[in-house]
């Protein structure tokens, strides 16, 4: 088991948060790539962040966007559509688009709204 997996959620978080908004995106923006990515609605996230959730409890919980499979790219050198265990690939999802969301992409198209 990776140890990623019982890494709280609730400590990854502030990290996401902090990366958006030193390329001038929003707290907010995060909680809307989180919550369309989960189906999670802001008081079970942030019911989450205060439970200090693990990632595999965290991804457990959600129901995944059927378009998440669209995500596609790089994180850390490593294909996000070729990873093979579905939670490790959820959490590069995650972090995939809140890469995304730091380098200027709209939220339309991080989304993948057609």
């Amino acid at each position: 088991m990776h140890r990623i997996f019982t890494t709280s959620f609730s400590a990854v978080y502030p990290l996401y948060v902090a990366k958006a908004e030193r390329k001038g995106r929003s707290k907010a923006e995060v909680d809307q790539l989180v919550m369309w990515l989960t189906g999670f609605d802001e008081d079970e996230l942030q019911q989450h962040l205060s439970e200090q959730t693990t990632f595999e409890d965290f991804f457990a919980d959600a129901e995944l966007n059927p378009n998440a499979s669209l995500i596609t790219g790089v994180v850390c050198g490593i294909r996000v559509q070729e990873i093979e265990d579905p939670l490790m690939q959820k959490i590069r999802y995650l972090d995939k688009i809140v890469d995304e969301l730091a380098k200027g992409k709209t939220l339309e198209k991080i989304l993948r709204t057609p």
